[in-house]
C-alpha cells in the first residue's frame, strides 16, 4: 500500500511539472526557461525536478510523448467511425484532432532550433518523430482501407502528412481569422491521401 501511495505521489509530482512547465515554455520561450521557473511554477524544490527529469531537455522530450499520445488517441476517434459515403468528415474530424496550437507551435520550433545544433539530441528528436508517424500511421492507414483504398508506399504518405501539417501551420497560426486557410489545409490533408493512396479494386 505505501508503495502504491509512493508511485501515486510521484505520478502527480511528475504531471505538474510537466503542466507548470507547458505553461511557462510558452511564457519564456524554452531558451529562456530554467529549471527554478519550472519548480517555482509547480510549488516544488530542485530535488523534486531531478527525482524526475535530468534536464528540461528530458522534461520537454516528456512533454512531447505526453501530447502525442493524447493526439493519437483522439485520432483514433476521430477516424473510429467513418461514413465511406462522405470521407472528407473522417479527415476533417482527423485534422480536428491534431489542431495547430500556437502555444505548443512556439514551444516545439524553438526546441527544434535548439536540437539542431544538438547532434545527439536531434537524433533522439528525429527518433521520436518516427516514433509518432509510425503510431499514426497504421490507424490512418486502416480507415483508408475501409474506404476502400491501399497505401503503396505508407513511409511517403507519413512524411507527406507531416509536411503538409507542418508547412500550414504557420499559415494557420499567422492568419487565424482567416477560413479560406483553413479550407485550404483541409483540402491539402485530402489531396495527400488521395495521391498517397488507390482504390482497392486498381490494385
Amino acid at each position: 500500500m505505501a508503495t502504491t501511495t509512493v508511485t501515486r505521489r510521484r505520478a502527480r509530482t511528475r504531471q505538474r511539472l510537466l503542466d507548470a512547465a507547458l505553461h511557462t515554455f510558452a511564457e519564456e520561450g524554452f531558451g529562456r526557461t530554467t529549471v527554478e521557473q519550472v519548480c517555482e511554477r509547480a510549488g516544488f524544490t530542485r530535488g523534486a525536478f531531478y527525482s524526475n527529469f535530468s534536464s528540461l531537455d528530458e522534461l520537454f522530450l516528456a512533454l512531447w510523448e505526453e501530447r502525442s499520445a493524447r493526439m493519437l488517441d483522439e485520432v483514433r476517434a476521430a477516424l473510429a467511425d467513418l461514413d465511406p459515403d462522405d470521407p472528407e468528415a473522417a479527415v476533417r474530424a482527423a485534422v480536428a484532432a491534431a489542431p495547430v496550437d500556437d502555444a505548443w507551435y512556439r514551444i516545439t520550433a524553438e526546441f527544434t532550433a535548439h536540437a539542431l545544433r544538438n547532434p545527439g539530441l536531434r537524433r533522439v528528436m528525429a527518433a521520436r518523430e518516427a516514433a509518432i508517424r509510425d503510431a499514426v500511421l497504421p490507424v490512418l492507414v486502416a480507415a483508408l482501407e475501409r474506404l476502400g483504398r491501399r497505401v503503396p508506399d505508407e513511409r511517403a504518405l507519413g512524411d507527406a502528412l507531416v509536411a503538409v501539417h507542418d508547412g500550414t501551420a504557420v499559415q494557420v497560426l499567422t492568419q487565424p481569422d482567416d477560413d479560406a486557410v483553413r479550407a485550404r489545409r483541409q483540402a491539402l490533408f485530402m489531396n495527400v491521401l488521395d495521391v498517397y493512396s488507390t482504390p482497392e479494386d486498381s490494385a
